[in-house]
């Protein structure tokens, strides 16, 4: 896989990404700032670190399995690992401006 078709799987799955809710939140997971890497390997494996907005999310295997299920099925991704990680520790700064405003904390 070259460099630019790893930015297009890459782009790819973030789009994916943003069809990602937490059922409690209006916004989705990308924007929220809970994936902290996508990493496209030239074989198609991916691995996905993120996190949730607080350690004991009652939504997070729901949540885990639609991002592995969603990223799985896009074009060029021959398997999808999501890892669960809590550091570094998930706070509002990491959100995207459009997130903070739908949120109402700007």
């Amino acid at each position: 896989m070259t460099q630019e078709e790893k930015t297009a799987v890459e782009e790819r799955i973030v789009d994916v990404l943003r069809t990602v809710y937490d059922p409690e939140i209006p916004v989705n997971i990308y924007d929220l700032g809970l994936i902290y890497k996508v990493d496209v390997k030239e074989t198609g494996d991916v691995d996905i670190d993120m996190t949730f907005t607080a350690p004991s999310c009652p939504a997070a295997d729901f949540i885990l399995e639609d991002v592995r299920q969603k990223v799985d099925a896009v074009d060029g991704v021959r398997n999808a690992t999501v890892n669960l990680v809590f550091e570094p520790v998930w706070d509002q700064s990491m959100m995207t401006e459009e997130a903070r405003v739908e949120l109402g904390f700007d």
